[in-house]
C-alpha cells in the first residue's frame, strides 16, 4: 500500500498560463485540487487558460498568489528570482503556503526569500517537453519529475513527490547540488537530439529522398530503445566497426556540410564509448580517430 503523504486539497494558483504552468495545473485539477486563479498576458497564455482551465479568473500574479495554497511558478528561469522576490516584497506569500517552481536548472535556493516568509518551498521539475495542449496532461502519467527540496527538509520532499505522483508522474529526488548536471544532461540529451535528428532529415533531403521523417523514424526509434536497454553495447554503425574507410567516405561526401563538425565530435564519442564498452579493438579505434583528425 502506498504510505506517501498526499496533500489535502488544495487552492492552487498558476503564474503563469505558459506551455508547463498551463498542463500542470489541469494535471492538479484533475488530481482533485482546485485552480483558484491564473496569471496570463499574451494571447497565447490566455487561449491556454481558456482551454485548460477554463473558469478559471486570470488575474495579476500577486493576487494569484495571494489566492492560493498551492503556488505554482512556471516562468522562464531568469524571470525566477526576480519573481519570488516581488512576491514576497508585495506580502503576496505567506506562513504555510507550498510554493513550487517548475524550472530545471534551479532548486530550491532561488526559493529563499519564500521560505524565510514560512513558505514550504519544492522544485518540480517535468522530464518532458511541453506543446500546452490538453494531450501534454495524458503524457505526464509517463513522464519522470525531478524533485528538489532543502537538504534535510523531509516535510517538502514528501509533499513534492506526493504532488507528483497525484499527478501520475514518476517522482525522482535530485539534490540540490546536482540540480545543474542533471539539467545539463536533459538538454543535451532532448535539445541536442533535436538538432541532430534534423540535420540527418535535411541530409537525406539533400540526397534526394523523399519522406526523410518517415524513413529516420523506425530507425531512430529502435537505436532509442536499443540504448535506453542496452547502453553501450547497443552501439552498431562503421566507427563501432571501426571501419576508418567508410568514415573517411562520410567526411569526404559531408564536405563543407555544417554538419561536418558534429559528425566529427560524435563519432569520436562513440569511438571512446565503444572501445570501453569492448566492442572496438584499441588497433581499428586508432584508425578511426586519424581519420576523423581535422
Amino acid at each position: 500500500m502506498d504510505a506517501t503523504p498526499r496533500p489535502a486539497r488544495l487552492a492552487v494558483g498558476v503564474i503563469s498560463a505558459g506551455r508547463v504552468g498551463s498542463v500542470l495545473g489541469a494535471a492538479l485539477s484533475r488530481a482533485g485540487h482546485v485552480v483558484s486563479a491564473v496569471s496570463a498576458v499574451s494571447r497565447e497564455s490566455l487561449r491556454r487558460a481558456e482551454e485548460l482551465l477554463p473558469d478559471t479568473p486570470v488575474l495579476p500574479p500577486p493576487e494569484v498568489a495571494a489566492s492560493a495554497d498551492l503556488v505554482l511558478l512556471a516562468v522562464p528561469d531568469d524571470e525566477l528570482p526576480g519573481l519570488v522576490r516581488g512576491l514576497v516584497a508585495t506580502g503576496s506569500l505567506r506562513p504555510g503556503q507550498i510554493v513550487v517552481h517548475t524550472s530545471g536548472a534551479q532548486g530550491v535556493a532561488v526559493l529563499a526569500p519564500a521560505a524565510a516568509a514560512g513558505a514550504l518551498c519544492v522544485a518540480l521539475h517535468p522530464v518532458m517537453t511541453f506543446t500546452g495542449r490538453a494531450e501534454d496532461v495524458q503524457r505526464m502519467t509517463a513522464c519522470s519529475v525531478g524533485v528538489t527540496a532543502a537538504d534535510g527538509d523531509e516535510v517538502a520532499w514528501n509533499v513534492g513527490e506526493a504532488l507528483v505522483v497525484e499527478m501520475s508522474a514518476e517522482p525522482v529526488r535530485v539534490p540540490e547540488a546536482a540540480r545543474p548536471l542533471y539539467h545539463a544532461a536533459l538538454a543535451h540529451g532532448s535539445n541536442h537530439l533535436m538538432t541532430l535528428v534534423a540535420d540527418c532529415a535535411d541530409l537525406l533531403r539533400e540526397a534526394g529522398v523523399a519522406n526523410a521523417e518517415r524513413v529516420l523514424g523506425p530507425l531512430l526509434s529502435a537505436a532509442l530503445d536499443n540504448v535506453l536497454r542496452h547502453g553501450d553495447r547497443a552501439l552498431t554503425g562503421p566507427v563501432a566497426r571501426g571501419d576508418a574507410g567508410t568514415v573517411a567516405k562520410h567526411l569526404e561526401v559531408l564536405g563543407e556540410h555544417d554538419a561536418l563538425p558534429a559528425y566529427r565530435v560524435l563519432a569520436r564519442r562513440t569511438a571512446a564509448r565503444a572501445q570501453a564498452a569492448g566492442l572496438l579493438k584499441p588497433g581499428p579505434a586508432s584508425d578511426v580517430r586519424s581519420t576523423l583528425e581535422d
